[in-house]
């Protein structure tokens, strides 16, 4: 237990990697550079999957990023709806981020998951698209009032789930890949050889696929609600 404490404490350190000299010097945290680190491979494959696009003639390449690419939005819209389908691009950002934030681990990566900062800036995010949806949809008065809805004496109760919702958003992707890392090390302890593989491949692949659903499906959900 004293080995797997000191992992979990080793996990959870958020050391900074350099310094950039500037106002004082600001760290960089390992999580921010493997953040770039998969900015840069979307980009780099964004770019190497979209080069000589056509439209008659297509080649095989072409076909398969359209075909991606319009499933990935059909799926992100039916859980939205037709109505937010002008922020489905965001969110199929977020959920290719926080999927291929996921699954970093199996290529000797710390996941920026696991870096509570990150989650904290991902929920953040989420809310004010959630409000922001709002207020361009009813306007700010319909927006101020709708606090008030259905009766005024719960007006307190809805200004407080403004901050409720980022916060279970950040603690839910936060706790389920923190939670994974503590139940590997618990699998490694015990069973360490073969099993953990099998278990390794479940968490990152499987289970961090679907922490990236559910978060981009909860904002979605609080996106519709906002709007209808």
């Amino acid at each position: 237990m004293e080995k797997l404490a000191a992992n979990l404490l080793e996990e959870l350190n958020c050391e900074n990697v350099f310094t950039i000299p500037v106002f004082g010097g600001i760290g960089v945290s390992e999580s921010t550079v493997v953040t770039w680190v998969i900015m840069a491979v979307l980009t780099l494959l964004a770019w190497l999957m979209t080069r000589n696009l056509k439209v008659d003639h297509i080649s095989k390449r072409q076909a398969a990023v359209e075909s991606a690419v319009l499933w990935l939005n059909g799926f992100v819209e039916g859980m939205i709806g037709e109505k937010g389908r002008q922020y489905v691009p965001y969110l199929v950002t977020v959920l290719v981020y926080i999927g291929f934030s996921n699954v970093i681990g199996l290529f000797g990566f710390k996941p920026p998951t696991k870096d509570m900062n990150v989650t904290v800036a991902l929920a953040l995010m989420s809310i004010i698209l959630i409000e922001a949806s709002g207020i361009r949809e009813k306007g700010a008065k319909k927006w101020l009032k709708s606090f008030a809805e259905p009766v005024a004496i719960i007006t307190p109760i809805n200004i407080m789930e403004v901050v409720i919702r980022p916060l279970s958003l950040c603690m839910r992707l936060f706790g389920n890949v923190l939670g994974a890392f503590v139940i590997m090390e618990l699998i490694k302890q015990l069973i360490p050889i073969g099993v953990p593989l099998v278990f390794s491949f479940y968490f990152d692949i499987f289970d961090g696929l679907i922490q990236a659903y559910v978060f981009v499906f909860l904002t979605s959900l609080f996106v519709k609600e906002a709007i209808e």
